[in-house]
This record gives structure tokens, sequence and C-alpha cells, in this order.
């Protein structure tokens, strides 16, 4: 894997840790979810008479792939209501390249090295570091949520690959990302006119709308990176490089929100460093 790609997936890591950070203290996690995919569609919308459409072939995994999203974000925005944004994310976002490095290896055949291996597994295990800022106790007395923390992860590892061998399938990544974007804000704008009515609904937007464009822009720009890498490099690889965006969550945190950098914050950031290393070896 070369260090341009590399780069330009920590880059996105950097973009995904951003828009984060700016939705990071919506009590509604749902509304922020919603709003981000709804801003998301209309920026890739009007790229949908640029760039060339999916062949046949990519079509059953975009299909597969809006599901899985939608699954996501519901799953995700479920876990945050059982506990602690600090504990759910982490689980979630550190196990699911675990996952989909096991998928990749035994269902794919993915061709990894020893070393490639080892670096995401520690990359993996330098994320999850984050959820001991209390301990074990505090994993114990949310078990609900890390069982759902656990459940996203899953989906994020079936969108993953499903977006990876997609894109492959397409032939060029930048139709599928157009068209994925698009048809995943349509579920969850739907959902929230269901579950919450048209007024609610128009009001949430209107009164977020300014954020909603900034995050669903950087959402657009993180993940088409990280879709063009997919096809470019091994799928175990990407993923796992994408989720150091958690770490670097937690430094822009630190760095300007005043949150608290502890020991176990500390402790994960190195173990990640760490694990980009042992990539790169």
């Amino acid at each position: 894997m070369s260090l341009a790609v590399v780069s330009a997936v920590l880059f996105s890591a950097l973009l995904h840790a951003s828009w984060n950070a700016v939705v990071r203290f919506n009590t509604d996690r749902l509304a922020a979810i919603t709003l981000l995919a709804a801003c998301a569609m209309l920026f890739a919308a009007p790229l949908l008479f640029v760039v060339p459409p999916p062949p046949p072939a990519a079509w059953p995994w975009l299909a597969a792939s809006t599901l899985l999203h939608v699954g996501y974000n519901l799953f995700l925005a479920t876990a945050y209501a059982h506990g602690e944004l600090g504990k759910v994310y982490p689980i979630a976002r550190g196990t699911a390249p675990l996952f989909t490095l096991a998928i990749s290896l035994i269902v794919l055949g993915e061709p990894l090295s020893a070393s490639t291996t080892l670096g995401i597994v520690v990359l993996g295990a330098g994320i999850l570091a984050l959820t001991l800022d209390q301990g074990l106790k505090g994993l114990r007395a949310a078990r609900r949520g890390v069982v759902l923390a656990l459940a996203t992860s899953l989906f994020i590892a079936g969108y993953t690959i499903t977006d990876g061998l997609g894109a492959r399938a397409a032939g060029s990544p930048h139709g599928f990302v157009v068209w994925l974007f698009v048809l995943n804000g349509l579920p969850l704008l739907g959902y929230a006119l269901w579950t919450r009515g048209p007024g609610d609904t128009i009001r949430m937007i209107g009164g977020n709308w300014r954020a909603g464009l900034f995050v669903g822009l950087l959402s657009l720009i993180a993940y088409w990176i990280v879709i063009w890498a997919m096809t470019v490099a091994p799928i175990p690889v990407v993923a796992a490089l994408r989720e150091t965006s958690v770490v670097m969550a937690v430094v822009i945190g630190a760095v300007f929100l005043g949150e608290r950098f502890t020991l176990a914050r500390l402790v994960s950031a190195m173990v990640v460093v760490l694990g980009l290393v042992v990539l790169r070896l």
C-alpha cells in the first residue's frame, strides 16, 4: 500500500473526526444522523449528471450497502440511548476493522501479509483502549449499550466490504459513491418523516441546516476517498486506517473543546501510532 494512499485515507479520517466533533454534543443522535445524510444527498444529487452510472454488476452491492448503512445508523442511534458516547463509539469503530479483517481473510481470501494483519489488530486494539477511561466497571454498567455497539460494528464491517466490492465491480468509485449517498439519504429522511412527522422534521432541518451542510459535505468527501482507496488497496487495511478518526476526534476534543486527555486516551493514541508503524513495515 503506497504512502500516497495511506496519506489520503488518514486525511479522510481527519475529515471524519472533524464532522463528528461538530455533532458530538447533539443529544438527538437520530436527528444529527438524518440531517447529515440528507445534506450529503443534496451535494451528491447534482453529480448524478456528471459521473458515469454504475454498471449492472454494481447495483446489487449498492442495494445491500444502502440497507446496511440504514441499519448502522439506526443501531448506532439506539446504542447511544443505552450507553455513553465515549464507550459506544470506540467499541463500534474499534471492533469493526477486526470483523472486516476476519471476513476478508476467511470469506474473501484477501491476500494480506503477517505484518499487515498484525498492524490492523494493533490499530483495533488501540481504538478499543478508549473505552477503558473508567475501567471495566464502566463497561459492565452499560451492557446493553455494549451489545448494541458490537451489533453496530457488524453493520460497519458489512457496508465496508460491500462498498469496497461494489466500487471494484463498478470499475470506478465515482459513480458508485454518488449513487450510494443519494440512496442512503432517502431512507433516513423517510424514517424521520414517519417517526416525527413533517412538522418536526422541517423544524429540525430549519434549525440546523448550516451545520448539516458542513458535516454532509465533509462526510461525502471523506467516504469518497475511502471508497476510492478500497479500489486500489486491500479493504481491511483501508477500513483500519479510516477508524483512526476515533483517536483524532479525541485529540480534537482535547485541543479545541477542552476535553480531558486521560492516560487511557494517551495509551490508545500510542497503540494506534504503533499499529500505523507496523502497517508500513
